[in-house]
């Protein structure tokens, strides 16, 4: 627990840190490097399950589709086309360089992860990434980015101390035997006063609709569904049969483990915000 929470402390405070001084540049470097590293222990998991994914050019691949929101927004590129052009690369590739009895595996395992890991973390890029005529301010939208990874983060908060205090009924025993549902409960409570308390601070530069009232509205299916994906990275986790994703962390695992919970959240969140 000690390392848990050594390591809580010091990821807000580089959070804080580059947010403070870098602003969205500083955003965007980040996101793409948790974005990449997460996916690389993706890879990392599918080959341990038996698979044999394109890892290095997976992952090049990942790191403009993470980023594409903004090549778009700053430089109008075609960047829609990045999946599709990773999946004929991946086909081509595979028949030349994979066995018979795992080429089905390592192309669904690699476009899984890009899918998976990097499209579901281009929407955080396109919740911080400043627009012209924008109606939000770029601090504002970092603000927003804050929101969403604080909301879900604080989830896993609440649900570890409130399942370590009342927790006695077993949400899903097979796949994660440690979560109850009274520390879901924790964990979504604590995510709306969270978001709440949030939205009263940037009140003057969220969306007008953003008020505190809908923060804590918002935050309720933004913390069910980090549940949900830290439920699903296990699941990844014990097809592997593997316990953590990696040892990048002390007290919390890999960069999956880390990033599990804003996998699912960021396109939801983006949706809620109703940005351009």
């Amino acid at each position: 627990m000690g390392k848990r929470i050594f390591s809580t402390v010091l990821l807000w405070s580089i959070l804080g840190t580059v947010l403070w001084f870098f602003r969205t540049s500083g955003a965007l470097v980040l996101i793409t490097v948790i974005s990449v590293l997460t996916l690389r222990e993706f890879y990392r998991l599918m080959e341990a399950a038996g698979y044999d994914p394109f890892e290095k050019v997976g992952m090049t691949f990942g790191g403009l589709i993470t980023l594409a929101p903004w090549l778009r927004g700053q430089f109008g590129l075609p960047v829609d086309s990045l999946l599709p052009l990773a999946t004929v690369v991946f086909a081509v590739r595979l028949l030349g360089e994979r066995k018979p009895e795992n080429r089905v595996e390592s192309l669904a395992s690699t476009v899984v992860g890009l899918v998976y890991v990097s499209l579901m973390m281009s929407y955080l890029v396109a919740i911080i990434t400043p627009l012209p005529g924008d109606t939000v301010t770029p601090d504002g939208r970092l603000l927003l980015g804050l929101w969403l990874v604080a909301t879900a983060k604080f989830c896993d908060v609440g649900a570890l101390l409130t399942g370590l205090a009342i927790g006695k009924n077993k949400m899903s025993p097979q796949i994660s035997p440690k979560k109850t549902w009274e520390g879901a409960a924790g964990g979504v409570l604590t995510s709306m006063a969270v978001g709440a308390t949030i939205a009263w601070f940037a009140r003057g530069v969220f969306p007008p609709h953003v008020t505190p009232l809908a923060a804590a509205l918002m935050a309720a299916p933004i913390a069910v569904l980090g549940i949900i994906a830290d439920l699903v990275e296990s699941v990844v986790k014990r097809r592997a049969n593997m316990k953590d994703s990696g040892a990048t962390i002390p007290g919390i695992g890999g960069m999956f483990d880390l990033s599990d919970s804003l996998l699912l959240t960021a396109p939801i969140a983006y949706f809620f915000f109703q940005l351009p």
